[in-house]
């Protein structure tokens, strides 16, 4: 098949699945095209069977906000015409599925272009349910000929905020247990802990929602019990103020921010525990990309996350706020050995058994073929 792909390029769980997504279906031999306004952040240049159209948006005067909407329906009906594109797949409701229902309509009179809508999570929960963007966003999903989500929760939410009466296919996020491995040396991680320290990891996009500031206070309790350190990895609005705090309580030596990473598959390996104390997730593919490489995440019991850690085997989830019992979580991982390698084995086998890509790429693959008849 030849498969248009547009997503935001930049760091989030959203431009992530879509360019893992991407990577997957050309090694499988379709033809990948991304569409969007850069480069997405994990896509290497000059992988087979893939290439990226730049979607560029002209500056005049007139437009207050350049109207990237349109640019990009422009350059999605360019690409599937230059390319016999079978059909398209966005990432992220807002602008994506408008921008693929007009390059639909605009090709329309030489034949018909399919598109599919994946929802992620803050396109329905945060910026879709915004009154100013309510009507746009269900207009959008309405219209899309295939709807999926990446979690049983988001498209119950889906359903209550948004009353979507089209069936919304729900396909997993899905992680390479190839690329994803756990490292039982800890090899690179004396770079940080030289000491030996315990090693905690936090990965996102520094958001409020993360609770990145929740991942420092969590830390200092821990490291009271135990000689740690911690790796910040991304960027974001909360990262000054998660720096500011980490001084504030005199933790600047033993927390290492840093920033954006491409390659996060060479970094989480070396740590023992993942803090993921957010107040949202709609999947957690964090926790699941942790679950692989053998590290046990202590996560907050919210939104898709019970889909993907089993309670108490593969990982641990506590209430929202509840730093105490999340940092003793940390606690109790970090000084049982025994207990952190049963964990371990556990979120390793639940990743590769559950959502690895040989069980949810293929399921990809039979929407589409659907979705062509």
């Amino acid at each position: 098949m030849n498969i248009g792909i547009t997503c935001y390029p930049t760091y989030g769980g959203s431009g992530i699945v879509a360019t893992e997504l991407g990577l997957e279906l050309a090694n499988r031999g379709h033809n990948v095209h991304f569409i969007t306004y850069s480069n997405p952040i994990r896509l290497d240049p000059g992988v087979p069977r893939i290439r990226y159209h730049e979607v560029e948006v002209a500056n005049y005067p007139l437009f207050q906000y350049p109207p990237y909407c349109l640019a990009l329906a422009s350059r999605m009906m360019e690409v599937a015409d230059d390319y016999q594109l079978d059909l398209l797949h966005v990432h992220y409701a807002i602008p994506h599925s408008i921008s693929a229902m007009l390059a639909q309509q605009m090709i329309a009179p030489k034949r018909r272009l399919p598109f599919i809508t994946t929802l992620h999570g803050t396109d329905i929960t945060l910026v879709g349910a915004d009154a100013s963007y309510f009507p746009i966003t269900k207009f959008s999903i309405e219209q899309s000929n295939g709807v999926t989500s990446i979690s049983e929760d988001l498209k119950r939410q889906t359903i209550e905020v948004f009353g979507i009466q089209n069936e919304i296919r729900v396909i997993n996020n899905f992680i390479n247990c190839d690329l994803y491995q756990p490292d039982a040396e800890k090899h690179g991680a004396v770079a940080y802990a030289p000491g030996g320290e315990k090693l905690l990891i936090h990965v996102s996009n520094f958001r409020p929602v993360k609770r990145t500031l929740d991942c420092i206070r969590i830390f200092a309790e821990v490291r009271k019990s135990v000689p740690a350190h911690l790796l910040m990895v991304g960027d974001g609005p909360d990262r000054p103020a998660a720096e500011h705090l980490s001084r504030e309580l005199k933790l600047e030596r033993h927390v290492s921010f840093l920033g954006k990473q491409s390659h996060v598959e060479r970094l989480i390996p070396l740590a023992h525990v993942l803090l993921m104390p957010s107040e949202m997730e709609s999947f957690g593919l964090v926790a699941l990309e942790a679950m692989a490489c053998g590290v046990v995440p202590v996560a907050t019991h919210v939104g898709g996350v019970p889909e993907v850690i089993t309670d108490g085997e593969s990982g641990y989830m506590e209430t929202v706020g509840d730093l105490t019992a999340q940092a003793q979580r940390a606690i109790a991982l970090l000084t049982d050995e025994a207990l952190h390698q049963r964990m371990a084995a556990a979120g390793r086998a639940r990743a590769r058994d559950r959502f690895s890509t040989e069980r949810i790429i293929p399921q990809y693959e039979l929407y589409y073929e659907e979705m062509l008849r």
